[in-house]
C-alpha cells in the first residue's frame, strides 16, 4: 500500500520522464507587462471613446466606463490564467473532445439565435459573433471553439505522431481536416470572422509542423487552405472590397472612403513620431480612427508612445513567443509539446495579423491585439492558454527535444534538487 502511494505521488509530480520543477515565470512577466500597457492606454483613451459613442449614438457612457470594464476583464483573465496553471493538464486532456463539442454547440446556438433574431444574439457591423449576456457583457463562442480545437488537435496529432502515423492520410490528415473545416464553416462562413478563422488555421499549421508532417503534405494542406480562403473571400462582398482596397494601396480614391480605416491608422502611427504625443493626447482616438480601443489599438499606441513605444511592445510579444518556443522545445511528450506550439501559433497569428494590418502590409481582418485590445473574451481565453503553457513549463527537461544537443536550459541548477528523470509513467 505504501509503495503504491509513493508511486502514485511520483506519477502525479511528473510528466513523461520530467519531474515537476519551478515553472517559467518569464511567461507571467511578459504577459503582465503587456496587460498593464493595455490598461494604461485604455485609461487614457477611454473618455474619448465614451464621448464619441455618446455624441454619435446617444449613449450615456461615463469617462471611466471602458477603463473599469477592461480592469474587470483583466482580473478575469488573470483568474483564468491561475486556474489553468493550477488544474492538472490531464483533466483537459481527458475531456478535450467534450470541450471541442461544447465549442461547436455554442457556435451553433449563436447561429440559430442570430437567424431567429433573438435578443441573446448580439449583432455588430452586420455580423453575429457574440452572445449578449446583459449586465455581464458579451461572450464570443468562437474563442471557446478555438480553445477546444487547441486541446483536441494537440492530443490527436500528438498521439498519431507517437504512433508514427502523423503522415497517414486516412487515419490522421482527413479526420483533422474534417474537424478544422467544420470550425472554419462556423467561424468564417456563419459568423463572418475571418481573423479568428486565420488564427485557427495558424494553430493547426504550427502543430502540423512541430508534429513532423512532411513538407509535401504541408504544401498540399496549404494549397487546400488557400483555395478555401479564396472561396470564403469571393462569396463575401465586404471581404472582396477589403482585398481590392489593400491591393490598390494609398492610391485609392479617398472620396469613396474604402481605405479610410488604414489611412487613419497610418496617420496615427506617423503622428507619434519617435517618442509619441504622450498619454491622453491622441487625436485619432477622438473619433477619426475606427475601433480605436479594439482592433486599432496598435495604431493608437504608436501615436501615444511613438516608434520607441511600438518597438518595446513588439519586443515584449517576441520575448513571450520565444519563451513558449523554449518550453515546447524542452517538453518530451509530443502531446504536451503541441499544446504549447498551438498557443504559440494562436498568439503569434493575432500579433502578426493585427500589426500587419495596421501598417498596411496585410488586409484588415478585424483581429484583436492580444492582451492589449479592449474586450474580455479574447483576453480571457488567451490568458487561459498561456496559463496552460505556464503549467506545462513545470515539466520541461534539461535537454532540447528538437536539437538533442544536451545543453541545459535557462532554468538554473539552483532550482533543481535532483534529476527530473524520475518516472517513466506518462502524464
Amino acid at each position: 500500500m505504501r509503495t503504491a502511494a509513493v508511486s502514485s505521488r511520483t506519477a502525479n509530480a511528473s510528466v513523461g520522464n520530467a519531474r515537476r520543477h519551478r515553472p517559467d515565470y518569464q511567461i507571467v512577466l511578459f504577459m503582465g507587462l503587456l496587460m498593464m500597457l493595455g490598461l494604461i492606454v485604455m485609461y487614457a483613451i477611454g473618455p474619448q471613446r465614451a464621448n464619441v459613442l455618446n455624441n454619435s449614438f446617444g449613449t450615456d457612457y461615463t469617462n471611466t466606463y471602458f477603463f473599469i470594464k477592461q480592469t474587470v476583464s483583466l482580473l478575469l483573465a488573470l483568474g483564468a490564467f491561475v486556474a489553468m496553471a493550477a488544474i492538472p493538464y490531464r483533466i483537459f486532456r481527458d475531456n478535450a473532445i467534450k470541450i471541442l463539442w461544447a465549442g461547436f454547440i455554442a457556435c451553433a446556438v449563436l447561429a440559430v439565435a442570430g437567424w431567429l433574431h433573438l435578443g441573446i444574439a448580439q449583432e455588430s457591423l452586420g455580423a453575429t459573433r457574440w452572445f449578449n449576456l446583459g449586465p455581464l457583457g458579451s461572450l464570443q463562442p468562437a474563442e471557446f471553439l478555438k480553445f477546444g480545437m487547441l486541446l483536441f488537435a494537440a492530443g490527436f496529432l500528438g498521439m498519431r505522431a507517437q504512433q508514427g502515423l502523423i503522415n497517414d492520410l486516412h487515419k490522421t490528415l482527413i479526420p483533422t481536416g474534417a474537424v478544422v473545416l467544420a470550425a472554419i464553416i462556423f467561424v468564417i462562413g456563419i459568423q463572418e470572422d475571418m481573423g479568428t478563422g486565420l488564427a485557427l488555421i495558424a494553430i493547426l499549421v504550427a502543430m502540423l509542423v512541430a508534429a513532423g508532417v512532411r513538407l509535401q503534405t504541408l504544401g498540399m494542406v496549404g494549397l487546400i487552405g488557400l483555395g478555401l480562403m479564396v472561396l470564403m473571400i469571393v462569396i463575401a462582398p465586404h471581404r472582396v472590397e477589403r482585398i481590392t482596397t489593400f491591393l490598390q494601396g494609398d492610391t485609392t480614391n479617398l472620396s469613396d472612403g474604402s481605405n479610410y480605416h488604414i489611412i487613419h491608422a497610418k496617420i496615427a502611427i506617423g503622428s507619434g513620431g519617435f517618442l509619441g504625443v504622450g498619454i491622453g493626447n491622441s487625436i485619432q482616438a477622438t473619433g477619426y480612427l475606427p475601433e480605436a480601443i479594439n482592433d486599432s489599438v496598435f495604431a493608437i499606441m504608436g501615436e501615444t508612445f511613438g516608434f520607441v513605444g511600438l518597438v518595446v511592445i513588439i519586443l515584449l510579444f517576441t520575448a513571450l513567443l520565444l519563451r513558449l518556443i523554449n518550453v515546447a522545445d524542452h517538453l518530451e511528450d509530443m502531446r504536451l509539446r503541441l499544446i504549447v506550439v498551438g498557443v504559440f501559433g494562436w498568439l503569434g497569428a493575432h500579433v502578426i495579423l493585427n500589426i500587419a494590418a495596421m501598417i498596411g502590409v496585410f488586409p484588415l481582418t478585424g483581429i484583436t491585439l492580444p492582451l492589449l485590445s479592449f474586450g474580455g473574451t479574447s483576453m480571457i481565453f488567451i490568458a487561459a492558454a498561456l496559463g496552460l503553457a505556464f503549467q506545462l513549463s513545470r515539466y520541461t527537461n534539461f535537454t532540447s527535444r528538437v536539437k538533442e544537443t544536451g545543453y541545459e536550459d535557462s532554468r538554473s541548477r539552483r532550482r533543481v534538487g535532483r534529476s527530473r528523470h524520475a518516472s517513466s509513467r506518462s502524464y
